[in-house]
């Protein structure tokens, strides 16, 4: 895939006198910090609301919704996954718009079994095509989750969960402990639950407003090094007055090493990745590259169209190496001092991530 934009500003005679930071959905950053933090959205955070709608002779049955207040990355396949520890001996009875992955030991219980017994369960989304006696309101999508810029309409996701053995009145509710949020595999850090003002609904009228009965928010923020250590994506550069491309380095993403690691990347002819292609193949989310120098899955290349002293014009090429993966919702941040001056682009949509331009995505 490719898209161009051009630039007024000062001409580019070498390609080492501008700095360019590309970034590739959760892929190339060079942070050192162990903090969950990310420099191109300071204040992008997944929000989690835990909603108590109603009590239960033994509990309550809550909503718990996922906001994705980044600017531009995603919840992609095989989508989230929510882990926490209850503060007492809390079971889960039922659930909507959501499953635990283990039930547990439940031996206790007589006659009904709990949904899940463990103490700390770990949950995930419903796949689309549910049954909609199992669905609830912004469920049922395999766990994706888009950006709050790029589509907000699809930037949530909740479950509804309906909870034993806990309190059944505002003082004797403790909430959960330890959340962690993988989505997919690690990166995010999730703070404490803070209990806040109750969540407010307004019906479609918009006549009635009504409550939740108790709301507490868990917020977890993303870090590039925790995620990994590795880049998944490089840079290449290339011009209109040079013949010679300047490729991604060398082990940019790791070194082919399939002595050691067999399996840790494949040849274009290679029998397997026919069947994988032809869909035969394991279904993994687990990268399959093309056995290249830089061994990325995401290759961006920036190649100079046009250079005046005006204006200058260059072309984006975005190689997916990865064969287990279709970036359908891609889009690419870049920092250039000249994103400023932007006057025109071609098909691609385009968002300055800061009031100042210097910082884009597209």
């Amino acid at each position: 895939m490719g898209f161009c934009l051009s630039l007024i500003g000062r001409s580019i005679s070498s390609f080492c006198g501008c700095t360019i930071l590309l970034l590739f959905l959760l892929s190339c950053s060079c942070f050192t910090s162990t903090e969950a933090y990310d420099a191109l959205d300071p204040n992008g955070n997944i929000t989690i609301k835990w909603d108590i709608m109603s009590w239960t002779p033994d509990g309550y049955v809550a909503v718990v919704t996922m906001y994705n207040f980044q600017q531009y990355r995603h919840i992609q396949a095989p989508g989230w996954s929510l882990q926490w520890t209850w503060a007492k001996k809390e079971v889960i009875w039922s659930m909507l718009g959501g499953q635990t992955t283990e039930q547990g030991d439940c031996s206790r219980f007589k006659g009904n079994v709990p949904h899940c017994c463990k103490k700390d369960p770990v949950v995930v989304d419903l796949l689309p095509g549910t049954p909609y006696n199992q669905q609830i309101a912004n469920c049922c999508k395999g766990g994706v989750v888009s950006s709050w810029v790029q589509d907000p309409a699809n930037a949530a996701s909740s479950f509804q969960v309906s909870v034993g053995s806990a309190g059944t009145t505002n003082k004797t509710v403790r909430v959960p402990k330890n959340f962690t949020l993988k989505a997919p595999g690690p990166g995010y850090t999730c703070g404490p639950a803070k209990i806040v003002k109750p969540s407010r609904f307004v019906s479609q009228d918009g006549r009635r407003v009504t409550q939740a009965l108790m709301t507490w928010n868990v917020t977890c923020t993303y870090s590039q090094f925790l995620s990994q250590k590795t880049p998944t994506c490089c840079v290449s550069l290339s011009s209109f007055y040079n013949d010679t491309i300047v490729p991604c380095p060398t082990c940019t993403c790791g070194c082919q090493n399939n002595i050691t690691q067999p399996g840790s990347c494949v040849e274009e002819d290679s029998p397997y990745l026919a069947s994988v292609v032809s869909g035969s193949g394991k279904n993994s989310y687990t990268p399959l590259v093309q056995c290249t120098k830089h061994m990325c899955p995401i290759r961006v290349h920036w190649h100079v169209k046009l250079s005046y002293k005006e204006y200058w014009r260059v072309k984006v090429t975005i190689t997916n190496f990865n064969y287990r993966m279709n970036y359908t919702q891609w889009n690419l941040v870049v920092q250039h001092p000249n994103f400023d001056n932007l006057t025109q682009i071609f098909s691609f949509n385009y968002k300055s991530l800061t009031p100042y331009a210097a910082i884009s995505k597209f």
